[in-house]
């Protein structure tokens, strides 16, 4: 490979970190779904500061947390793609959407009860 062509990979990447950026930007600033993720995610990142969570545990909640804007960035990249291609109610996209938001549903479920196996644990142990 040469130098040039060095270039233009690496700033390809940076173009493909510009273009992630801006999609994070994007579903933080417009989805109220993805706004109160956040906002969970930072209490619990709080919590597992003041109840000193272990490294596997640290491990777990960050891959829920990861998982569950994951998730919620699928669901709202599928929305949008759906409503472009048939912005009037279709039944197809309309089922599309909704097991989308399902799927999300389901891993938040999921995820609250992980939560719960980590960290009642440490709120016995606060009351002990």
């Amino acid at each position: 490979m040469t130098i040039k062509s060095d270039r233009g990979f690496w700033k390809g990447r940076a173009r493909s970190f510009g273009f992630a950026w801006k999609g994070i930007k994007t579903l933080f600033g417009s989805e109220a779904n993805a706004k109160v993720h956040l906002c969970v995610a930072a209490l619990v990142i709080v919590a597992s500061f003041i109840f000193g969570l272990s490294g596997m545990e640290w491990c777990v909640v960050l891959l829920c947390i990861g998982a569950v804007f994951m998730a919620e960035g699928f669901n709202t990249a599928l929305e949008a793609v759906a409503d472009k291609v048939s912005p009037e109610f279709h039944p197809l996209i309309g089922k599309a959407k909704d097991v989308a938001a399902g799927a999300v549903l389901l891993l938040v479920v999921a995820v609250v009860v992980v939560g719960l196996i980590v960290f009642i644990p440490h709120i016995i142990q606060l009351f002990k």
